[in-house]
């Protein structure tokens, strides 16, 4: 009888593949703990391009992987940060490719109070070393804006407040941007309507505010996160146009209140700084012009007085001019006498001038002026004979240079020379008039390209009235009769067709 050995113990246990003990394992672990939630800090945190976030949560002995799709990261009103205490929610899984076991979250907030004041501090801090709370950032405000921007809920207490102070104070212009002031949508609704008002212009149909308010009524901190989200900060840093942020009581501070121009306690408060007091300034106005009559008139009334005083010092005009009339009245007298010295000296002296003038040296002058016009004469035609001389020998040198073979080989030269320029000139002329045509053949093709005889083509039609283009439904509705040209010529609405020929284009309208 043959001995059979006993079979070694554990080989009748069930063989699984791996696939099959990681499904086991899975619905073990999804079946217990479908729903947990999980209070921990947040470790490591990944965020790759497809908009998944891969985190891990831990504490003192244990960490616990976690993922947030992308769907669910969108919603979350606050964004984990490494190092925030949190409270997540979701359920375990496993990863049976990593043979790992993690939690899917769902839903994950600050885990209280501290831990939003303590991101807050952070937020603050990283946001502060980039310099957007610096003070030179910030931009004076204007004196007296045109135009408001309030950023804001537009059903709430806080617009009518505003509005009404402005009323009270200075009307001005409001421009109203209405966005959400709590929720996941507070934040990127505040800096888009922040970064909307900048982008419009000053002379657009709708005018760019000359002052921006930012502003909500008081709540609790995770009513006012909103206006501590980076995206929101970074905007009122960036705005060119001033910002007054009006966000909570006057206890409640943001970080909005940092980067913005200026910080109101209130939204009444903004409204106060935003415009002055008008009937203070008509009453200072008052003043100042009372002032500057009551000035007036003192300068006057003293310059008056003073002008009467310098003038009691002033000597009478007949005072002034009986001097001037003495002296005249001497010098009338001694003039007879002045006349007859004067009329005597200047015949003695023409007496003895003429005394000295006799025909024999008149003579004797006349005569020697004779002598030297005739020595002169004398030396004058020799000078013109040489002069003559010298202009004949130096004409006969310059003859003789002049040869005719020279002057022929010259213009033989000349020539050839004028006949390689016209060759030159005909065949750059060729080359330009080639060079023109065929710019001129490209832009023919191209004017026919852009004419819209092209578009006519295409199915499109012009429609005019009057020999007006009419490019608007209410125009061709007003419109007796129209005219509609296609692309082999023109009918009227009545049936009448128009002959094809040289229809004049539209200088502007729309082709239809």
């Amino acid at each position: 009888m043959d001995l059979i050995d006993d079979p070694q113990p554990g080989q009748n246990a069930p063989e699984f593949s791996v696939s099959e003990i990681s499904g086991a394992i899975k619905r073990m672990i999804e079946g217990e703990f479908s729903h947990v939630r999980i209070r921990a800090e947040v470790g490591r945190v990944s965020r790759p391009r497809s908009g998944h976030i891969y985190l891990d949560l831990k504490d003192d002995r244990a960490v616990l992987a976690g993922v947030m799709w992308k769907g669910v990261a969108a919603k979350q009103v606050t964004q984990p940060e490494e190092g925030m205490e949190v409270v997540a929610v979701g359920r375990l899984t496993t990863f049976p490719g990593q043979s790992k076991y993690q939690m899917v979250i769902e839903e994950i907030r600050p885990a209280g109070m501290g831990a939003l004041m303590a991101m807050l501090e952070k937020r603050k801090a990283q946001l502060a070393a980039e310099g957007l709370f610096a003070p030179e950032r910030k931009k004076p405000l204007p004196y007296l804006p045109e135009v408001i921007g309030v950023v804001t809920s537009p059903s709430g207490a806080v617009i009518r407040d505003i509005l009404h102070r402005l009323r009270d104070r200075f009307p001005r212009k409001v421009l109203i941007w209405p966005v959400a002031v709590q929720g996941e949508k507070c934040a990127p609704e505040v800096a888009r309507a922040i970064a909307g008002f900048n982008a419009l212009t000053p002379v657009g149909a709708l005018p760019r505010p000359d002052l921006l308010i930012v502003a909500r009524g008081g709540g609790s901190v995770e009513d006012l996160w909103g206006f501590n989200e980076e995206a929101v900060v970074r905007a009122a840093a960036a705005s060119d146009i001033p910002l007054i942020s009006a966000v909570g009581h006057e206890t409640d501070t943001t970080l909005i209140d940092y980067a913005s121009d200026k910080r109101a306690p209130t939204p009444t408060a903004a409204a106060e700084l935003a415009v002055p007091v008008r009937m203070e300034l008509l009453a200072f106005t008052e003043n100042q012009g009372a002032r500057l009559s009551r000035g007036i008139t003192t300068g006057l009334t003293q310059r008056r007085q003073r002008l009467t005083d310098l003038g009691r010092a002033l000597p009478k005009p007949g005072t002034l001019l009986d001097a001037a009339r003495q002296r005249l009245d001497v010098a009338s007298d001694r003039l007879p006498a002045a006349l007859d010295r004067g009329v005597q000296r200047r015949k003695l002296r023409l007496t003895e001038l003429s005394g000295s003038l006799r025909p024999r040296v008149l003579g004797r002058m006349v005569a020697g002026e004779k002598d030297r016009l005739t020595r002169l004469s004398n030396r004058l035609a020799p000078a013109l004979s040489r002069a003559v001389t010298q202009r004949r020998e130096a004409f006969s040198q310059r003859a003789r240079l002049l040869q005719p073979q020279r002057l022929q080989a010259d213009l033989q030269q000349k020539k050839q020379d004028l006949m390689r320029l016209e060759r030159r000139l005909s065949q750059a002329g060729h080359s330009q008039t080639a060079r023109w045509k065929a710019q001129l053949e490209q832009a023919g093709r191209l004017h026919e390209t852009l004419s819209y005889k092209a578009t006519l083509e295409r199915g499109y039609a012009v429609i005019r009235s009057e020999g007006e283009v009419l490019t608007r439904k209410a125009q061709a509705q007003k419109a007796t009769h129209l005219e509609i040209e296609f692309a082999d010529g023109r009918m009227q609405v009545g049936g009448k067709s128009a002959p094809k020929s040289k229809p004049k284009p539209p200088e502007q309208g729309s082709l239809f």
